[in-house]
């Protein structure tokens, strides 16, 4: 993961706290990655600490509260409870932590600039026309400088102005010991998976983390009024594997040493080489086929392995089967006569989503990014959210919701008859 400058020098490399990878893209954003807009954010040790810790409470609207409120260099929160009285909570800097924000906005105090993931969108344009649900000031991460480098989320994210303001309609109340605590509109949903991010890995259960960090089960849709109950055993802090919904897009959280053990993209590239240097066959033309390299992941080239969705057959490109009365879509195997989706295979290029480093065996449905069999077996079962209420399977690599009995196929490859 690291450049050859880095390994032979560590003591010059930063601190990496760890990777938020957004899911849906597999490598980079369609137009490529730009400045703070990208598909990977690493988070890394500041130079000067820039973490905030809560320290006064205002009640009702009195000058200090004003104040507090249009101070520029005062980080706050503010509830609004009714037209007559808020509650301002100051937050003071804390030299020991970091913060970096993520949201849609691209105001400054935005770290990471995130927008609505389009399954399969290709250009930017195809994601443009989506009127946004990710909140601009969506979540804060806040990570502690010194050893073991702990980050925990929480819910909305300080704007230009150094404030965070629950409006009238927000979820709020006030907590046992007086605090104040909410949830913002459509809310920051958090899922930790058990056995961390491995090949054993097995899906978590999806909680909502509120403005003040705390653990709390569903609401009933994404901005319903009533919050869900507090989860007392679980906490806001990030494990590696752990997925953050944004409601329009969802994050996965890789630890610094979760990547460590990742596959990296020369990995995955000597993985590539390996399977086209077996010279697997196309079964009805004899061509040779070979997964293009990665840089070309989206253009279908001439030798593009091509895979029959029910039953795993892998073939060159061919007119075979393609019967006229059916919508074309599906296609009769030559190999095994099921009928189903024929349709190319890619690679998944994105290091960070795999669960181990195992050969490309397996593919996803409908969409053909393929990756390691362990890899599609855990995507497969992890039930992502998809709008205000509902959840469903999808590929890491293009946020296509899955299909047919399992998600995915073992993939069947014929070799060379010579």
């Amino acid at each position: 993961m690291f450049s050859p400058d880095q390994e032979n020098h560590p003591a010059k490399a930063p601190v990496k706290y760890g990777e938020l990878i957004v899911l849906g893209y597999n490598g980079s954003l369609p137009n490529g990655d730009r400045g703070r807009r990208k598909s990977r954010f690493a988070l890394l040790k500041r130079l000067k600490a820039n973490g905030v810790k809560p320290s006064t409470v205002h009640i009702a609207c009195t000058p200090q509260a004003a104040k507090a409120i249009s101070n520029k260099d005062q980080h706050s929160i503010s509830y609004t409870l009714s037209r007559a009285q808020t509650v301002v909570v100051e937050y003071n800097h804390d030299s020991n932590t970091d913060m970096f924000q993520i949201g849609r906005s691209t105001e400054s105090p935005i770290d990471f600039v995130v927008t609505d993931t389009v399954p399969g969108s290709q250009t930017n344009s195809d994601t443009q026309s989506v009127q946004s649900t990710i909140s601009r000031f969506a979540c804060r991460i806040i990570c502690e400088r010194n050893p073991p480098f702990t980050a925990k989320i929480y819910a909305a994210g300080f704007d230009s102005s150094k404030n965070i303001f629950l409006g009238e309609k927000a979820a709020k109340w006030k907590t046992l010991d007086g605090q104040m605590d909410g949830l913002t509109t459509n809310g920051v949903l958090v899922m930790h998976p058990r056995n961390g991010f491995t090949e054993d890995s097995k899906p978590g259960v999806w909680r909502e983390i509120s403005v003040c960090g705390n653990v709390f089960s569903l609401r009933e849709t994404r901005s319903a009024q009533q919050r869900g109950k507090m989860v007392e055993n679980e906490s806001n802090q990030l494990q590696d594997g752990s997925l953050i919904d944004l409601c329009g897009a969802t994050l996965l959280w890789r630890t610094a040493e979760g990547l460590a053990r990742t596959p990296t993209v020369k990995h995955l590239e000597a993985l590539r080489q390996e399977i086209n240097a077996a010279r697997p066959q196309c079964p009805v033309g004899f061509n040779t086929l070979a997964f293009p390299s990665m840089k070309r992941k989206d253009v279908v080239d001439e030798k593009q392995p091509w895979v029959y969705l029910n039953c795993g057959h892998v073939h060159g490109y061919h007119n075979w089967g393609n019967k006229e009365e059916r919508d074309g879509k599906d296609r009769e195997c030559p190999m095994c006569r099921s009928v189903g989706p024929y349709v190319p295979l890619w690679l998944g290029c994105e290091a960070g989503f795999y669960v181990d480093a195992g050969p490309p065996t397996h593919a996803f449905s409908p969409c053909g990014h393929v990756c390691s069999e362990k890899t599609t077996s855990y995507w497969s079962q992890i039930p992502l959210p998809h709008g205000t209420h509902t959840f469903h399977a999808a590929c890491p690599f293009c946020a296509h919701q899955l299909a047919g009995e399992q998600g995915y196929i073992r993939l069947i490859f014929q070799g060379p008859l010579d």
